[in-house]
């Protein structure tokens, strides 16, 4: 038996400016896993939209007058069924700003087909989930590009002053984020092992004590477990459930 198809994606974008706007507004229906397309000129006129209709994503503008794009995300993340958000912007400066508001994608103007439909994606990947889920992205700036890591991608996290290193299985990832308020967010999926570092449960293999001292294999990495932080660690492992083989 087949497969049910996934219900089209219903669509807000939402910018001042109406040549960007329609141009948004046709990339995205062309695209055959988005449904219905509806537009707003602005983040008072999107919210009037979405009490006629919900949608499943809001593609906004960040700068615009009145309510902008910064300010209507953070009113859709009161609402109870909650629209995945993308921003669409001319500016790089506002991606730490999209990660606090969990945003799904951070799109730089001019938009391309082939951004627009990652975008798509996400948003199907995530289906239902709220945007608050489990998987958020997290926007890493790169040589004037920003691209995203998902949360479960990341197995471990160093602090580096006010900024944060999230280390993946292909490489590493500096944000302006400080290791507080990641362990903060993501205490639910990650415990902190040294003042310096976060771990991710799930990339767990191996927690390993010799001669008293604690320490967890990550991949081919062997991380240090501080001696305030071991009993915490150990208890929330097995607590947990996870898979860690102790060695004598």
């Amino acid at each position: 038996m087949s497969r049910p198809q996934p219900a089209p994606l219903q669509v807000l974008v939402v910018d001042d400016e109406a040549p960007a706007r329609e141009e948004l507004a046709f990339l995205l229906r062309s695209d055959p896993r988005v449904g219905q397309v509806r537009s707003a000129a602005d983040g008072v006129s999107a919210l009037r939209e979405l009490d006629l209709q919900p949608v499943d994503a809001v593609f906004c503008d960040i700068r615009m007058p009145g309510l902008d794009g910064m300010q209507l995300a953070k009113v859709l993340a009161r609402f109870a069924d909650r629209p995945h958000v993308v921003f669409v912007t001319a500016y790089d400066s506002h991606a730490v700003d999209a990660f606090d508001l969990q945003a799904v994608d951070y799109l730089m103007k001019p938009v391309h087909q082939a951004r627009v439909a990652e975008a798509v994606r996400r948003i199907a990947e995530a289906g239902g989930e709220s945007a608050t889920g489990d998987d958020e992205s997290i926007p890493i700036e790169l040589a004037g590009v920003t691209r995203f890591v998902r949360r479960s991608e990341v197995r471990y996290v160093e602090a580096q002053g006010d900024y944060a290193r999230l280390h993946t299985r292909s490489g590493s990832h500096l944000i302006r984020v400080p290791l507080a308020v990641l362990e903060e967010r993501w205490a639910d999926a990650f415990v902190r092992i040294h003042r310096s570092t976060l771990v991710a449960l799930r990339h767990i293999d191996e927690l390993r004590i010799a001669d008293g001292h604690c320490s967890l294999r990550v991949g081919e990495h062997v991380l240090p477990v501080s001696r305030r932080h071991t009993r915490q660690v150990r208890d929330l492992l097995v607590r947990a459930g996870s898979r860690p083989r102790p060695e004598a």
